[in-house]
């Protein structure tokens, strides 16, 4: 039985990587494309375009780590090197992903706060100060997990058992950096959503009043724009769960099956986040849309010769 659900597991995770992979390439290719066709590109292009590229190799190094903890011991030398390739394209991925609630909460919301409104004439600076500010954190990150992770595979190597003071505070200190760096972002991207959330009731229940019916074009756009704020927070509070139960819980990861199910747990998030963005974005849906076709107008017009 648990052989079963471990095999469901090990495709489910498979399944969700190449998903993933080939819609954020998708994503990336029709923005890029986009970009040399007008020479220019929106501020919701870009990132959209440097989310996708964090998001593909934060998939490989899912699925890197994962092949090594189950099927190849061996590659635990190179610990250090997935930890930290892990760790700066989660940072990016988050940062992003914070940056794009930040970016539809502004462009969508129109509060009379006059903060709001200088922030909001200033969207593209902030989000840019926000990169350079969380860039300076992930340095710090960095080289507090490389000696920590460093001092780990050495110990590992000689077969060191003892625990030491030092060794100690850098693991904590490690941890703590981890949990924060990622519930920084997701505490932000909760406050922007929530916000936006709270206008778009508001505007919703304004157009109610006003006599517009819920098959009103511009009030299907909100409800909309409602429902995939809603499918994003659930999937990142999914994804931020799952990484701060795997920082402080390692022990129970050693037992195999904890270890795949909470695996594929941190792979579901960026996978199904893909289709999220494809589907809020009328582009990329159009475009896909028109992807899918293309093989069926194929067939056909085959079929008719």
């Amino acid at each position: 039985m648990i052989t079963l659900i471990s095999s469901i597991i090990s495709i489910l995770i498979m399944t969700e990587f190449v998903l993933g992979n080939f819609v954020y390439g998708f994503i990336a290719l029709v923005n890029c494309n986009d970009w040399l066709r007008k020479q220019k590109v929106s501020l919701a292009d870009g990132i959209l375009t440097a989310l996708a590229v964090c998001r593909i190799v934060l998939l490989w190094t899912i699925l890197i780590n994962w092949y090594a903890t189950m099927y190849n011991p061996a590659l635990y030398s190179l610990r250090i090197v997935i930890r930290v390739a892990w760790t700066v394209s989660n940072h990016f991925s988050n940062w992003l992903a914070t940056s794009l609630s930040i970016f539809y909460l502004f462009k969508i919301a129109n509060f009379s706060s006059l903060i709001f409104l200088h922030l909001k004439w200033r969207v593209k600076s902030v989000v840019l100060m926000m990169m350079l500010g969380t860039a300076v954190i992930l340095f710090f990150q960095v080289a507090v997990l490389s000696i920590d992770e460093t001092i780990q595979t050495s110990e590992y190597e000689r077969n060191i058992t003892e625990k030491t003071k030092l060794r100690d505070i850098l693991h904590l200190s490690n941890m703590t950096l981890l949990t924060l760096t990622n519930f920084i972002p997701f505490t932000m991207s909760l406050i922007s959503f929530l916000l936006l959330i709270f206008f778009l009731w508001k505007h919703l229940r304004k157009m109610q009043l006003n006599g517009k019916r819920s098959q009103d074009p511009s009030t299907k756009v909100h409800i909309k724009a409602m429902q995939t704020v809603i499918s994003f927070l659930f999937l990142f509070a999914t994804y931020m769960l799952t990484v701060i139960l795997t920082i402080w819980n390692s022990n129970e990861l050693q037992k195999e099956l904890v270890q795949r199910l909470f695996q594929a747990l941190a792979i579901t998030y960026p996978s199904i986040h893909s289709f999220i963005l494809i589907w809020t974005n009328r582009k990329l849906t159009q475009t896909f849309l028109s992807f899918l076709w293309q093989p069926r107008c194929w067939l056909k017009v085959k079929g008719t010769r």
